[in-house]
């Protein structure tokens, strides 16, 4: 995408981004041009992450920055706004990257001193910690954001990727991820990758028991399990109900040492 000088007319120039933004035969990504609140409004709500650059100028090196992420993270929709009104709307001061979360509605900034220098590398990192989706795989990296969400119960899938009934379990995972939106994190935790194993073995679940479900509470390090699970909504429906009712189903729970808490 080309940026024009921002001496054009505010309508040439709305124009002209619009024109760079459309898909043609081939075309590669391009952040979505949101010109008015509607436009921007429908849009965070269309998608489960969207970041979105709100620039007063945009002749600074971050909107370059910007622009080389939406390749990167195909999973994650881009937008870039110059409109005052839109900025005001999303208490926005000065030039900001934003990043919206629909499963928690969260709104994560980097605001103006933050940005004034940022690179690929540094702006990579925000958007890959905190792409927090209905559904989640646990890693290294997205660990860091799911223990900073304000939802302090987690809810993890523990299984093979590799295996046959995979696909067909996370349709109906995802599916019961949005009855608990706001309330519960849904994590997948690949039980295939051995780097994972550290996470498996804190609930105390053998390989002979997955799949798996696991809830904890990051507050109080409260957690629960239902080993050897048919994932079934109507299993993970019961499941988080009864954890957020307070209704433990491991028996003599209360008993076990709790381990340290820890970024699972």
């Amino acid at each position: 995408m080309i940026f024009l000088n921002c001496t054009l007319g505010s309508g040439v120039h709305v124009q002209i981004m619009q024109e760079c933004c459309i898909d043609g035969p081939g075309a590669a990504r391009e952040p979505t041009w949101l010109a008015d609140v509607p436009a921007a409004m429908e849009f965070i709500a269309a998608t489960e992450v969207a970041v979105i650059g709100f620039f007063e100028d945009l002749e600074i090196p971050a909107v370059s920055t910007l622009h080389s992420m939406v390749q990167k993270f195909p999973g994650v929709s881009f937008g870039i706004s110059t409109d005052s009104e839109v900025l005001t709307h999303y208490n926005i001061t000065g030039n900001t990257i934003c990043l919206f979360r629909l499963v928690d509605n969260e709104q994560l900034n980097l605001e103006d001193e933050d940005i004034a220098g940022i690179d690929a590398t540094k702006l990579s990192n925000f958007i890959e910690i905190n792409s927090l989706h209905m559904v989640t795989e646990y890693n290294p990296v997205t660990a860091v954001g799911l223990f900073n969400s304000v939802i302090q119960i987690h809810l993890l899938l523990i299984m093979n990727k590799a295996s046959p009934e995979y696909e067909e379990n996370m349709q109906r995972y995802q599916k019961a991820a949005k009855l608990f939106q706001g309330k519960i994190l849904f994590i997948l935790v690949d039980s295939g990758m051995k780097e994972n194993g550290k996470a498996i073995s804190f609930f105390k679940l053998k390989e002979s028991q997955l799949p798996a479900l696991a809830i904890y509470r990051t507050v109080d390090d409260e957690w629960d399990t239902l080993p050897t699970v048919e994932v079934s909504v109507e299993h993970v429906q019961n499941f988080c109900d009864g954890f957020l009712r307070g209704k433990l189903l491991k028996e003599n729970h209360e008993a076990d040492e709790k381990p340290p808490k820890v970024e699972l």
